[in-house]
C-alpha cells in the first residue's frame, strides 16, 4: 500500500526580505500557536488567569508575559499567542478554568501566517498600503488593531519602536510579503 504523507510547509516559507539593514527587514514568525477568543468580561478574566496573561479590556491594547501575548481586537474578541508546543496544555487549562462560563476558544494556528517587519522605515513601508497613521505618537508600542494592507486584512501590532508584527490569513501571506517588498524598494539605499 502506498503511504501518503502531507508536506508541511510554513505559510511564510521563502517569503523573507532584507531590503537593507538600515531600512527594512521582513521575516516569518515560527513556532507560534494562535487562538481566537470570544467572551464577556467575566470570561476574559478567567481566560486571562488560566492563560497567564490578562486579556486587555481597552481598545487597541496588547498584553504580554514572556512569549505569551493577548491582543484586543474587539469588545469581546482577542487574539492570543503562545509557544506551539504548549497549545494542547493551554487549551486544557482554559477549558478547566471556565466551568459553565460561556466563551469561544478556537485554535487558528493553521489559518494564520505571522511576519515581523522591522527597521527604521518599517512604518513608512506599511503606510504604502495601510491607511492608519503609524507614527509612534499615533500608534505607540503595544498598540494593535485589525486593518488593511493593500487588499489583505491583517492584524497589526507594534512590538517595538521600529518593529511591527503582522498576522494574515495564510492564503494572503505571499501577497503581503510581495506588497511589502515592493513598498520597501523606495527605501533601499
Amino acid at each position: 500500500m502506498v503511504e501518503i504523507l502531507p508536506l508541511r510547509r510554513a505559510p511564510h516559507a521563502g517569503l523573507s526580505l532584507v531590503a537593507d539593514e538600515r531600512s527594512v527587514r521582513l521575516q516569518g514568525v515560527d513556532g507560534v500557536s494562535r487562538f481566537s477568543v470570544r467572551g464577556d468580561a467575566e470570561a476574559a478574566q478567567k481566560i486571562g488567569q488560566a492563560f497567564g496573561v490578562s486579556l486587555p479590556l481597552e481598545p487597541w491594547r496588547s498584553a504580554t508575559t514572556g512569549i505569551r501575548a493577548a491582543l484586543w481586537l474587539g469588545p469581546d474578541e482577542w487574539l492570543l499567542f503562545a509557544d506551539e508546543r504548549e497549545a494542547d496544555a493551554i487549551t486544557a487549562q482554559v477549558a478547566a478554568a471556565m466551568g459553565e462560563t460561556p466563551y469561544s476558544w478556537v485554535d487558528v494556528s493553521h489559518r494564520n501566517a505571522g511576519f515581523l517587519l522591522s527597521g527604521p522605515h518599517a512604518a513608512d513601508v506599511l503606510n504604502a498600503g495601510c491607511p492608519l497613521p503609524l507614527s509612534l505618537a499615533a500608534f505607540p508600542v503595544g498598540k494593535c488593531t485589525r486593518t488593511l494592507l493593500g487588499k489583505a486584512e491583517i492584524v497589526l501590532w507594534r512590538t517595538g519602536e521600529t518593529e511591527f508584527r503582522i498576522e494574515v490569513w495564510r492564503s494572503f501571506a505571499a501577497y503581503v510579503a510581495e506588497f511589502i517588498a515592493e513598498a520597501a524598494r523606495e527605501h533601499m539605499v
